[in-house]
């Protein structure tokens, strides 16, 4: 008999799921998170997670309604466009590691994904999170691309204004985005995420750029495009022209870029390449 009970996060008491969250993630590679009660409703929407099809590992034998432990939890995003189902994140608390929660979680999940006709299940994972990664290379995720994040101090970049197309209308962005983009982006950068934010937009040619501007010291990148080829010269032309009218803003881009499609660009310019960086990795589940 297995020691572990997988009931739908919905199932579980109010407030244990966050609360378990953050216990898991407490000694994480790229520090605690730890989202209040208030918080917590925005953070699963911007990770696009659907609790009816989310997870969780409880220890048999304890009453679900008054004496939960709960073991681990799976959080899943599904990307219907795409057919496929994301792991949003998937957690075990510190007691619970090596218990078998997790792996039984991530069996549950592609099991479920493929009985729903997904044709795919999706995820990112840290490249230094060894464990993790073994975990998940061991049911059949693959690498397909490195995704890296990057940062610039003010005055780093040289800058050079140029006379960009500012996009006003947010549908218009995303309809690009849409239309252009491969589909093997992560989740966080495709148009149903970026369109619960408010964002800046630039055009030119054909590299887009979206972003934020989170206080009066930073400017948060959080989508850059370039399908101009190799040389990536529209991402740069943008990407000047942001720095030459914000010189005195840290720039930022999340570990989500992919270096091919606007990455490379960055770095050419002498943005500062993070060495954390994460891999986004693709289960076909039309085949085997």
């Amino acid at each position: 008999m297995s020691p572990h009970k997988i009931l739908p996060a919905l199932a579980l008491p109010p407030d244990a799921l966050r609360q378990a969250f953050v216990a898991a993630f407490a000694d994480y590679l790229i520090g605690p998170f730890e989202p209040t009660p208030e918080q917590w409703p925005a953070f699963l929407q911007r990770q696009g997670v659907d609790l009816s099809l989310s997870r969780a590992a409880l220890r048999v034998g304890l009453d679900e309604q008054t004496g939960v432990e709960l073991l681990a939890f799976a959080l899943v995003a599904p990307r219907p466009e795409l057919g496929r189902w994301r792991l949003a994140t998937m957690g075990a608390l510190p007691a619970a590691r090596g218990s078998g929660a997790a792996p039984a979680l991530l069996d549950d999940f592609v099991q479920r994904a493929a009985a729903q006709g997904q044709a795919a299940v999706e995820l990112e994972v840290f490249a230094q999170n060894q464990r993790a990664l073994r975990l998940y290379q061991s049911r059949g995720f693959v690498a397909r691309h490195e995704l890296h994040g990057y940062l610039a101090e003010p005055g780093r970049i040289g800058g050079l204004d140029h006379p960009v197309h500012e996009i006003a209308r947010p549908a218009d962005a995303l309809d690009w985005l849409q239309e252009q983009a491969p589909p093997d982006l992560p989740l966080q950068v495709s148009p149903p995420i970026l369109r619960q934010s408010a964002l800046h937009t630039w055009r030119w040619g054909r590299a887009q750029l979206m972003f934020a501007l989170p206080d009066v010291h930073s400017l948060q990148i959080s989508s850059l495009l370039d399908v101009s080829g190799p040389a990536q010269r529209d991402a740069r032309v943008l990407l000047q022209t942001l720095a030459a009218r914000y010189p005195q803003r840290t720039l930022r881009v999340p570990a989500l870029q992919r270096p091919e499609l606007g990455g490379e660009a960055l770095r050419e310019l002498g943005f500062e390449r993070q060495g954390l960086h994460q891999l986004w990795m693709l289960r076909d589940l039309s085949v085997g």
